[in-house]
């Protein structure tokens, strides 16, 4: 009787089996996050040194630690513009405004306010997002190019204005150069070596890990969020999505703010790790720079961006200066003042990603992961077939002997 009980009860309030279903469900999503943060964590932990110190591959690379934390900050802003791009399909050209913006509004904060690094991060920050809202609210009126173009105008609008209306706030065209960060906490000057120093440097990386690790994690919960599935229904169809039901406006500007908040983190960083706001990062071609990262290292990944934002940074800061390409460990030059076709080779890169691998440098890696274990698995299968073969070979002559020694 409890029986007939029970399991009508079960299946109409869902206290039984649905429970433990929500109870799986949830530790099998804790796992996978536990699982994206610890590799996060390790990566940014182990990447400087392995970029700068570590014997062979530092050799090959020619990295150096400052370009590592750079390289991190950036990842940061690509994470963020994959959330537009990548999850909602909308296409901005004016992410320059909220990287540029943010600086600019950390740094005169640094001088006037504090120099405190995380209300420095906070006031960049806040900025980013109060002005992502409003540009958003403006340019979503419209879509596809037109959206693009807006925000292009909008961004190139705020460089002239801190080029000159505003130079007596922003220095102009020499730009910010009065930022003043103080030791974090009043305790910890980012400028001095960190616990693990040959891993991880200067508490500044530290500093710049931390928030990347976090920004991993924020994105990966964002995209397994329901805000992460409605951004996908947009970027599939947006008619479709109005016909369920959704309020897809709001659900893109939605997406424009935290792209943007994700970008203000980063320029703030920027003017932390710099010490200084260039002019050049509200202009343009900061905006051109994120649309190539986001797209060479794979959009609609999370970790595509980062890889993007690495390569871009690497061919630009260390190919840039090479004035010879050798074989390596070798003497030999293969072409001399290579540094001067740095340009060339990042839009060889570019081609030969997009139209070889269009997924990006993300996909490329789970096409080759995908193919090697396809292969071995497949190996693996052969070897059982043979071997079932082989048994049932043996199987089938032990059977014939076995009749002939009974006639």
């Amino acid at each position: 009787m409890s029986d007939e009980v029970g399991s009508p009860t079960d299946e109409t309030t869902g206290a039984g089996v649905s429970l433990v279903e929500r109870y799986e469900a949830f530790t099998d999503g804790i796992g996978e996050e536990v699982v994206v943060i610890v590799v996060a964590t390790l990566a940014v932990a182990v990447f400087p040194w392995l970029f700068a110190e570590a014997p062979v591959v530092s050799d090959v690379l020619d990295g150096y630690r400052g370009l590592a934390t750079l390289m991190l900050i950036w990842a940061i802003f690509a994470i963020g513009f994959d959330l537009l791009l990548g999850y909602t399909g909308l296409l901005s050209f004016g992410h320059a405004a909220f990287w540029g913006g943010a600086a600019y509004a950390a740094g005169i904060f640094s001088a006037e306010v504090t120099g405190e690094p995380l209300l420095v991060v906070l006031a960049g920050t806040t900025f980013a997002v109060l002005f992502a809202w409003v540009l958003g609210f403006l340019s979503l009126r419209r879509g596809g190019i037109y959206f693009s173009i807006l925000t292009l105008a909008f961004a190139q609008m705020l460089f002239y204005m801190a080029s000159s209306p505003l130079a007596f706030l922003t220095n102009g065209e020499n730009g910010f150069t009065s930022v003043e960060i103080t030791p974090l906490l009043g305790v910890l000057d980012l400028g001095t070596e960190a616990p693990f120093h040959m891993l991880l440097g200067e508490w500044l990386y530290v500093f710049v890990a931390v928030f990347t690790v976090g920004a991993i994690w924020f994105a990966y919960r964002i995209l397994n969020s329901p805000y992460g599935t409605v951004f996908r229904a947009i970027r599939e169809n947006e008619q479709r999505a109005e016909f369920v039901g959704l309020n897809v406006w709001r659900y893109k500007l939605m997406s424009f703010v935290l792209s943007g908040a994700f970008a203000g983190v980063a320029g703030s960083l920027f003017t932390i790790h710099g010490n200084y706001v260039p002019l050049e990062s509200l202009y343009w071609t900061e905006s051109g720079e994120i649309v190539i990262m986001t797209v060479l290292g794979g959009v609609g990944s999370l970790f595509g961006p980062i890889f993007g934002a690495g390569v871009y940074l690497y061919v630009e800061n260390i190919v840039s200066g090479m004035e010879a390409l050798t074989i390596p460990f070798t003497e030999i030059v293969l072409i001399s003042n290579f540094g001067v076709y740095w340009h060339i080779l990042l839009g060889l890169v570019f081609v030969v990603v997009v139209v070889g691998f269009p997924r990006g440098i993300w996909g490329m890696i789970e096409d080759l992961t995908g193919f090697v274990v396809l292969a071995v698995t497949d190996r693996e299968a052969a070897k059982a077939r043979v071997r079932t073969k082989l048994s049932g070979a043996r199987d089938r002559t032990v059977e014939t002997f076995s009749r002939g020694g009974k006639r």
